[in-house]
């Protein structure tokens, strides 16, 4: 099978990322607060966006990029040895920019209320500790919170990208799993877990979501090197393997 060019992995991870910040960060500016008060979707519709997103681009774009649409994910799996580190530049670049573009898009479209929008660390789905911790979670909780799901959703992409395991399937899980991290860390610190997604909206907030932005591309590459650790402690090939329908041979 031919090797998938630059360009189109650049391009579909551009539009991969774009639709998942479109639909995260999107629907937490635009379907909840200050725009829909009682009919806002709350922390169930938001992470429910982000799974949905991740999970039909998974989809789209799985064929031909792999879908990482985060720079975590890329490089938990050049640590992991399923993607070569050369290509790390290409899918980096497509995420930032798709990002970038997908928080344009929500500042343009959310400043066409009929009060006006102007985008700030409040309004804007920023990600943050103490004042921009939707609980008012400090530092350390931040730091926990992102490293360990970050790591979570690493080894899920890790563990379903086997030649054994149905991609369809593979889609599904990860899908699900950014899901569940939403409904945890949410509160903590509106979820990052993905340094496109913090990125893609810190730059048009300004303010003190540009001063918090470096812990979220920080700690969410520092979660994938412990997702790729638990991955190979998981499924690394070990010098004797015992069939798991054979548990009387651990005891012999």
């Amino acid at each position: 099978m031919a090797e998938v060019s630059a360009r189109r992995i650049f391009s579909a991870e551009a539009i991969g990322t774009f639709v998942l910040v479109s639909a995260g960060p999107g629907s937490a500016v635009l379907a909840t607060g200050g725009f829909f008060g009682e009919g806002s979707i709350g922390v169930l519709g938001v992470s429910l966006s982000f799974g949905l997103a991740l999970l039909v681009m998974a989809y789209a774009i799985g064929n031909i990029s792999g879908c990482h649409i985060n720079p975590a994910v890329t490089v938990g799996l050049i640590l992991a040895r399923k993607l070569e580190a050369r290509k790390a530049g290409v899918y980096v670049a497509g995420q930032l920019l798709g990002g970038v573009l997908a928080g344009l898009m929500i500042w343009v479209v959310a400043s066409g209320a009929s009060g006006g929008f102007t985008p700030d660390a409040t309004n804007f789905a920023v990600n943050g500790w103490g004042a921009l911790s939707p609980g008012g979670f400090g530092f350390g909780a931040m730091v926990v919170t992102e490293v360990v799901m970050t790591a979570i959703l690493v080894f899920v992409v890790l563990s379903t990208t086997r030649r054994d395991f149905s991609a369809a399937a593979g889609g599904l899980a990860v899908g699900m799993t950014l899901t569940l991290i939403h409904l945890v860390s949410i509160p903590v610190t509106n979820t990052s877990v993905n340094p496109a997604r913090s990125i893609a909206v810190a730059v048009f907030a300004g303010g003190d979501a540009l001063v918090q932005l470096w812990a979220f591309i920080v700690f969410p590459l520092v979660g994938a090197a412990v997702g790729a650790v638990a991955w190979w402690l998981v499924d690394a090939p070990e010098e004797t393997t015992i069939a798991p329908d054979e548990p009387e041979d651990l005891l012999a």
